[in-house]
């Protein structure tokens, strides 16, 4: 499975030849520091971002630039230690009240146990679309990569480049799907105890603040005018089906679609049509 991963990361890398890569990684270029005072800070000449939560406040950042589909790649070091009540978020978004946004984020958790993956994707306004996946790793011991491929046809969640979630377009069935707004990058560290670890059962340990998350070689790969119909319809292939399939299968501890309880009266019409949600 692994040597024929790879050959799907090398059409991977010949398609971003079709994009125009936004960014080498460069945070002062890319990014606006926008709350949090000096908790959110731009190190070791622009390649190195942290943000940092206190019980004071916590901290955010912005893209300068707003993308219409394309990729969006961030290598995150998240908050190590006991981190629970803590919310990591690394999403795109557009903004006003009927805003379009697809969501990752990162909830914490008590020493020792493991990370959420929280993921979500709004559309004119409304989500309520949540998966949620355990990682499979430590993600506070090294950087990891996560990324947000957006197209007309389809979301795909990555992390470390093995897809864990698509989402499809099914607007031919009423479903609506983020295409016309243009979105920023966004992250963000904060206080979310009231929800965010075990329901809320867990709260935060304001003792070990201050807590810290890292970012380096964010790239974004928008689309060029020019040879980009083989991207903007390209699907997993049978390689990256099975290490979604064995995201899901293996890791995944919430989807909306199964969640009967929440959707008495049937569930979301997308659930009924696609397998991969």
């Amino acid at each position: 499975m692994a040597t024929s991963w790879f050959s799907v990361l090398l059409l991977v890398s010949i398609v971003f030849s079709c994009f125009l890569a936004a960014s080498a990684g460069d945070f002062y270029q890319e990014f606006d520091l926008t709350w949090g005072d000096k908790r959110a800070e731009i190190l070791s000449g622009g390649r190195l971002l942290t943000l940092s939560l206190d019980k004071a406040s916590g901290s955010g950042f912005r893209s300068k630039r707003e993308y219409l589909f394309g990729r969006i790649d961030m290598q995150i070091k998240l908050v190590s230690g006991n981190s629970a009540g803590t919310v990591t978020a690394f999403y795109l978004s557009s903004e006003g009240p009927n805003h379009d946004e697809i969501d990752f984020e990162f909830l914490g958790n008590l020493s020792g146990d493991p990370y959420i993956v929280h993921t979500n994707v709004y559309s004119q306004g409304k989500g309520d679309r949540e998966q949620q996946f355990y990682l499979w790793f430590d993600p506070t011991k090294n950087f990891h990569t996560y990324s947000i491929i957006w197209s007309p046809q389809r979301i795909t969640f990555i992390v470390d480049n093995i897809p864990i979630r698509v989402f499809n377009n099914e607007e031919s069935i009423g479903v609506p799907f983020p295409k016309n707004q243009p979105m920023k990058v966004y992250s963000s560290l904060w206080d979310a105890d009231e929800w965010a670890t075990r329901g809320g059962l867990v709260k935060t340990d304001w003792s070990k603040a201050p807590f810290k998350a890292y970012y380096r070689n964010f790239n974004a790969y928008s689309w060029n005018s020019v040879g980009t119909d083989v991207w903007r319809t390209q699907a997993l292939d049978a390689t990256g089906r099975r290490w979604l399939r064995w995201a899901q299968k293996y890791h995944m501890v919430y989807n909306y679609c199964a969640d009967l309880k929440r959707f008495p009266h049937g569930r979301p019409r997308e659930c009924r049509r696609s397998r991969f949600l």
